[in-house]
C-alpha cells in the first residue's frame, strides 16, 4: 500500500472514525488518498451536486476492493465506486470512501470473437474496449456520446444506452456474468442460473446464500407490485430491475439485476459482455428545419425506414458549436442557418443497401415537406463533424454557462414512446415557458428521448425552488404520457427522491427491502434509488462560500475571475479522453483524475475559495497537482467549456514565486531569448557542452536539466545575420505589400534555415519582408510563471510591431508557440493595450499566405520534385491546434504535386517547450511521446516524410524516433524544384 496523501494528513482526517486509515492503509495494496485536496476532486462528478468523501482508494485489482469494502463495513463508512465520475444525477459521490476503479483496473482481460463477448475490468474505458475488438469486426453496443473516457463499470452502475439503442438495447441486455463484492467485503459471480442452482446457491451460509434464498420470495410476494407500478416503456435505467427477476421465460440472473443499481447493492470489479458485429457501412441523412418542433414531428416517418438512429440536435448547440475550433467544421457544411437537425443513420454491411435506404428515407421527407433540405453523409470524413459536435452536444451546452447560472441536468433524461415525443416536447416547452426558463435540446428521438437542460442559477434560492418545481411538473407530465423520468442517466441524487410516487408505494418498498438485504447496514453509496435526501441538498453551487477578493496579474474576462475560469469545469470529463487528441496528456499517461485538466481545475477551485487565495495558490499540494501540466493549450481548444489550463497555471506559478521565490533554472529558462542569442554568439563553441557527459551531469545537478536530452544546436550564422547580409535581397517584384516576419527566439538562433526558407518563399509569393527581431514575445517567462518579465516584453514587443511597421500589414512566424502568443497571451495580460491589439488583429500563419499564392498562381510548384509519391505524415503543434486549428498547414501541404499527406491524431508530443528538457520530467515526457507519436512514426516506412510545425515537436521526435522531421514551409520550398535539381533528397540536415 502507498500514501498519496502528504505525510502529515496521512492518517486519515478528523471526521474518520478512530482507526478507520489506519485499517484501510494496511488493507489495500492500492494507494490511499485523505488530503484535503483529493478529497475535494472526488467530491464532484458531472452533476450539479457536490459531497466531500472521508478518502479516496484506487484499488489495483478486486482483492482491494473487497478489502476496502470489509474495512469500511467494519468502520460503518459509507463506499461509492466510481469510474470516470461523469455522472450527470450525482451517482458517483458519497460522504464515505470513493474507490476509483478507473485508474488500475482498466485491463481487458480476455477477448473471444468466436464467442462474441469479451472479459473486462470495470475501468476499461469503452472506445478501448471498441479498439480491441475492431480487427474482429465486432464492438460493444450501447454507443454512449461519452464513449471515449465512460467506464464500462459506469455504464454498467448507470444502465447506459447511447444513440444506438434503437438497435442493440441498453448496457442491461449486454452483461453475461459480473464477479462483484457484497456489502460484508465477501465476492460473488452473478450470472444466469437455473433452479437446481438457485437452491445449491441458497442453501450456502453466506451473504451471497442470503440473496439467493430471499430474492425469489420478494418477487413472489411483489408480482402484482411489479406489474404495475414499473413504468411500461421499455428504455428504462430507474430503480430496481425486479421485472427481469419476474420474467418466467428468462433464467434467474443477478447479473441484469444489479445493472443500473448504482452501486447502492454491490461493486462490480469484472464484468463479461457480449460484443456485437459491427456495421460495414454507415450513412447519415442529415436534415434541416426551421425549428426544433419541425424536426421531432419527422421523427415517425423517419422511424418508418428502419434506420439505426434517429438523433436531435437543435440551433443552441449548432451556434455554440460554431464558436469552438474544434466543432466548428460542422456549420460549414450545413446549408443556411437551421433551427434543428434532425439526423438519420443507416448501417449494414451492403454499401448499396444503406444507400438506397438513406435515399428513400429523403424521397418520404420530400414527399411530406418535413425540412428545407437533407445533407447526405455517406463517407467517414464527411461524417467525422456531425459526430464530433453529437458527442460533445452536452459539453457545448455547458459552455453556454454564465458564472453560476447553467444548464443543469435535472429534467434532461426523460423518454416517452416516440409516437407521442412530438406532443410530449410541445408540453415540455410549455412548462419552460411558463417557469420563464430557456434550454438546448438534443438527444435520441428515435427512442423518444430529449437531453433538455435549463438554465439555473444555484446560487440563488428562488431559482432553486423553481427548479424543484419544473422537476415536479415534468416528472408529472412524463407519467402522463406513459414514459420513464430515467431513461439512460440514472437517479442519483437529482430523480430518486420521486420514485416513490413513480413506482407506488408498493414495489417501491419492496425496493427498499432489496437494498436492505444487500446492504442491510446501508454503506453502499446510500441515498440513492430509495431513502434518498431532496433533490436540492447537496448542490454544488450552493454550497461553494463567495470568492475572496483577489487580484490576478493576468486578465481573466469570464463571470467570477480566475475561481470563475476553473469553476467553468463542470466534470464532464473530456480530458480523460486517452484515444483522440492531446488533451490531456499527463492524464493520459498516469491515469491519475489529479493530473487531468478537470483534477487540476476543481483544485483551483478549492484554492480560490480559501479565505487567503493567494496563500492558497502558494501551497505545494496544489503546486503538485500543477506541475505535470505540460501547458500545451490542448484544454482551450479540445474542453467545449474552454478551461485553459495553461494560462490558470502560469496564473497560479506567479504567486507560488511571491511565496517561495523563483527557481534558478525558471530563470534561464525564462529569459530563453537571450540564452539563445548567447549561444549564438558563441557558436559553435557553445555546443561543445552538450557532448561532455560531466558538464550534462553538472548541468542537471545545479539547473535541473536532464542530460538524457539532447540540446538545440545553436547557429553562429542565424537568421538575424543572414537576413542583413542578403535575405532582404529578393528577385521577385514586391506586388502583395509589406509581410513582417516575427524572428522568434527558436528559428532564429537554432533553426535558421526554417526562417530562410520560410523568408525566399514569401518573396517569391510578391511579399516584401520585413524581420521582426527586436525582442522576445515573452512565452518562455509566462510558462514559467513570470508573468510580470512577460508582460513587460510583451508591452515593449507589440509597441514596435505597432509602431515600426506597416498599419494594417500581416505578422507571421514559424513558431506557433511564439506566434500565437500575441494574439492569446498578449491580450490577458494586456488586454487594454491599444498595441496588443493592434498586433494580435495582424497575426497570420505563414501557411495561409502561402495557400494563397499558390491559389492565385504566384507559386508554382515542380511537377516532379522528390516528394511527387511521398506520403507525408503530419504532427500539428498544440498551440496552434489550440488557436487556429491545423487547417491551413494542411491545406499547403495537399498543395504539393503527387504527395500524399497524412496528418496524425497523436495527442501531444511531450516535449512541451522546456518541460521535456527538466530532469523530473523527462520520463513523463518520453511517456507522453510513445502512447501514439512515436508509434505512428516508428511504423512508417524509410520513404515516409515526416513534417511538424513546433521547434519542440521536432525535437522530441528526433530523440524519440531518430527520424527528422521538416517544418513545412521546407517542404513547400523544396516542392518548387524539380527532381532533378534537388538539393535535398529524403533527409532533412537540421539534426546533421
Amino acid at each position: 500500500m502507498t500514501t498519496t496523501a502528504p505525510p502529515e494528513t496521512a492518517a486519515g482526517p478528523d471526521d474518520a472514525p478512530p482507526g478507520f486509515a489506519a485499517a484501510l492503509e494496511a488493507a489495500v495494496e492500492g494507494e490511499v488518498a485523505f488530503d484535503d485536496y483529493s478529497r475535494h476532486l472526488f467530491s464532484r462528478d458531472a452533476s450539479m451536486y457536490a459531497i466531500r468523501p472521508l478518502g479516496v482508494v484506487y484499488p489495483r485489482h478486486a482483492d482491494d476492493v473487497a478489502a476496502a469494502v470489509r474495512v469500511a463495513s467494519e468502520h460503518g463508512v459509507r463506499v461509492t465506486p466510481r469510474g470516470a465520475g461523469t455522472s450527470l444525477a450525482g451517482q458517483t459521490i458519497g460522504a464515505g470512501i470513493v474507490l476509483d476503479l478507473s485508474r488500475h483496473m482498466n485491463r481487458i482481460l480476455d477477448l473471444d470473437p468466436e464467442r462474441r463477448t469479451a472479459r473486462v475490468e470495470v475501468g476499461v474505458v469503452q472506445d478501448e474496449l471498441n479498439r480491441a475488438a475492431a480487427p474482429f469486426g465486432l464492438m460493444f453496443g450501447p454507443d454512449t456520446s461519452t464513449s471515449n473516457r465512460a467506464t464500462i463499470g459506469g455504464m454498467i452502475g448507470n444502465n447506459s444506452a447511447g444513440s444506438g439503442s434503437l438497435r442493440f438495447g441498453m448496457t442491461i441486455d449486454h452483461v453475461r456474468a459480473l464477479d462483484v463484492v457484497l456489502a460484508d467485503g465477501s465476492t460473488a459471480r452473478f450470472e444466469p442460473v437455473d433452479e437446481a442452482e438457485v437452491h445449491r446457491r441458497a442453501s450456502m451460509p453466506t451473504l451471497e446464500g442470503l440473496l439467493y434464498r430471499e430474492l425469489p420470495r420478494i418477487v413472489e410476494e411483489n408480482r402484482t407490485a411489479i406489474a404495475d407500478g414499473m413504468p411500461p416503456f421499455w428504455r428504462r435505467a430507474c430503480g430496481y430491475r425486479l421485472d427481469r427477476l419476474a420474467d418466467p421465460a428468462t433464467p434467474f440472473d443477478l447479473a441484469s439485476f444489479v445493472v443500473g443499481c448504482e452501486g447502492t447493492l454491490v461493486t462490480a470489479t469484472v464484468a463479461e459482455v457480449d460484443l456485437v458485429p459491427k456495421p460495414g457501412n454507415t450513412v447519415y441523412a442529415v436534415g434541416h428545419f426551421d425549428t426544433t418542433q419541425k424536426a421531432i414531428e419527422a421523427t415517425m416517418d423517419a422511424l418508418s425506414c428502419e434506420p439505426a438512429q434517429v438523433e436531435l440536435m437543435d440551433k443552441t448547440i449548432l451556434d455554440l458549436s460554431r464558436q469552438k475550433i474544434e466543432y466548428a467544421d460542422l456549420g460549414s457544411s450545413l446549408v443556411g442557418d437551421p433551427a434543428a437537425l434532425l439526423f438519420v443513420s443507416f448501417t449494414g454491411d451492403d454499401r448499396d443497401d444503406v444507400l438506397a435506404r438513406l435515399d428513400h428515407l429523403i424521397e418520404v421527407w420530400d414527399e411530406k415537406g418535413h425540412g428545407y433540405h437533407t445533407l447526405r453523409l455517406v463517407t467517414a470524413a464527411q461524417q467525422t463533424a456531425l459526430l464530433k459536435v453529437r458527442k460533445s452536444s452536452l459539453g457545448l451546452l455547458m459552455a453556454a454557462s454564465q458564472g453560476s447560472n447553467r444548464p443543469l441536468a435535472f429534467v434532461e433524461d426523460t423518454a416517452v414512446p416516440p409516437e407521442r415525443l412530438a406532443e410530449y416536447t410541445a408540453r415540455f416547452a410549455e412548462v419552460l415557458d411558463e417557469n420563464d426558463m430557456k434550454a438546448g435540446f438534443y438527444g435520441h428521438c428515435s427512442v423518444g428521448c430529449l437531453h433538455i437542460r435549463p438554465f439555473v442559477d444555484l446560487s440563488r434560492p428562488d431559482e432553486v425552488t423553481r427548479m424543484r418545481r419544473v422537476a415536479e411538473e415534468i416528472k408529472d407530465l412524463v407519467k402522463e404520457f406513459g414514459g420513464v423520468n430515467s431513461s439512460e442517466h440514472g437517479d442519483g441524487l437529482a430523480r430518486s427522491e420521486f420514485n416513490r410516487e413513480i413506482f407506488g408505494d408498493d414495489l417501491y418498498e419492496a425496493m427498499r427491502e432489496v437494498k436492505g438485504l444487500f446492504d442491510p447496514a446501508n454503506i453502499m453509496n446510500p441515498g440513492k434509488i430509495v431513502d434518498a435526501p431532496s433533490m436540492t441538498e447537496n448542490l454544488r453551487d450552493a454550497v461553494l462560500p463567495p470568492a475572496p477578493a483577489f487580484r490576478t496579474r493576468l486578465d481573466f474576462e469570464v463571470v467570477g475571475g480566475m475561481r470563475g475560469a476553473a469553476d467553468r469545469c463542470m466534470n464532464i470529463g473530456l480530458c480523460r479522453k486517452s484515444t483522440t487528441g492531446a488533451m490531456c496528456p499527463s492524464y493520459i499517461a498516469t491515469r491519475e483524475e489529479e493530473h487531468a485538466t478537470r483534477g487540476r481545475a476543481n483544485a483551483l477551485v478549492k484554492a480560490l475559495s480559501e479565505p487567503d487565495p493567494k496563500a492558497a495558490l502558494g501551497g505545494e499540494r496544489l503546486h503538485e497537482i500543477l506541475d505535470l501540466c505540460l501547458m500545451c493549450k490542448a484544454c482551450k481548444s479540445e474542453c467545449p467549456l474552454g478551461v485553459d489550463m495553461a494560462k490558470l497555471k502560469s496564473e497560479t506559478l506567479s504567486h507560488y514565486h511571491d511565496e517561495h521565490g523563483v527557481p534558478l533554472r525558471s530563470r534561464v529558462f525564462g529569459n530563453i531569448r537571450t540564452l539563445n542569442k548567447l549561444g549564438s554568439f558563441f557558436g559553435p563553441l557553445a555546443n561543445v557542452p552538450g557532448r561532455i557527459p560531466v558538464l550534462r551531469f553538472l548541468m542537471e545537478k545545479v539547473l535541473g536539466i536532464a542530460r538524457q536530452r539532447p540540446l538545440p544546436q545553436f547557429k553562429r550564422r542565424n537568421l538575424v545575420r543572414w537576413f542583413g547580409s542578403e535575405g532582404r535581397r529578393s528577385t521577385t517584384e514586391a506586388t502583395q505589400g509589406t509581410v513582417n516576419f516575427l524572428a522568434d527566439s527558436f528559428t532564429s538562433y537554432s533553426e535558421p534555415h526554417i526562417g530562410q526558407a520560410a523568408i525566399r518563399l514569401l518573396q517569391r509569393s510578391g511579399w516584401e519582408v520585413e524581420l521582426a527581431s527586436t525582442g522576445c514575445c515573452g512565452r518562455s517567462a509566462l510558462s514559467k510563471g513570470l508573468v510580470d518579465e512577460a508582460t513587460s516584453k510583451a508591452r515593449t514587443m507589440a509597441a514596435d510591431l505597432a509602431t515600426n511597421t506597416p498599419a494594417g500589414s500581416p505578422i507571421v512566424g514559424c513558431e506557433p508557440s511564439c506566434l500565437f502568443t500575441l494574439r492569446d497571451e498578449h491580450v490577458s495580460m494586456l488586454p487594454d493595450d491599444p498595441n496588443v491589439q493592434d498586433v494580435s488583429g495582424r497575426v497570420r500563419q505563414v501557411e495561409e499566405l502561402l495557400v494563397e499564392a499558390v491559389d492565385d498562381g504566384r507559386l508554382a510548384f515542380a511537377e516532379d520534385s522528390w516528394l511527387a509519391g511521398r506520403r507525408i505524415l503530419y504532427h500539428g503543434h498544440c498551440h496552434q491546434k489550440a488557436e487556429v486549428g491545423t487547417a491551413a498547414t494542411v491545406a499547403l501541404l495537399k498543395r504539393i504535386p503527387g504527395a500524399e499527406v497524412v496528418e496524425l491524431d497523436a495527442g501531444c508530443c511531450g516535449m512541451a517547450g522546456s518541460f521535456g528538457y527538466e530532469a523530473e520530467h523527462y520520463e513523463m515526457s518520453m511517456k507522453v511521446g510513445a502512447d501514439r507519436l512515436f508509434p505512428a512514426i516508428e511504423a512508417e516506412d524509410g520513404e515516409t516524410v515526416i513534417c511538424a510545425t513546433g521547434t519542440s515537436c521536432r525535437e522530441q521526435i528526433f530523440h524519440g524516433t531518430e527520424r527528422s522531421a521538416w517544418h513545412p514551409v521546407e517542404l513547400v520550398q523544396e516542392a518548387l524544384t524539380p527532381a532533378a535539381g534537388a538539393r535535398r533528397k529524403a533527409d532533412n540536415p537540421a539534426h546533421a
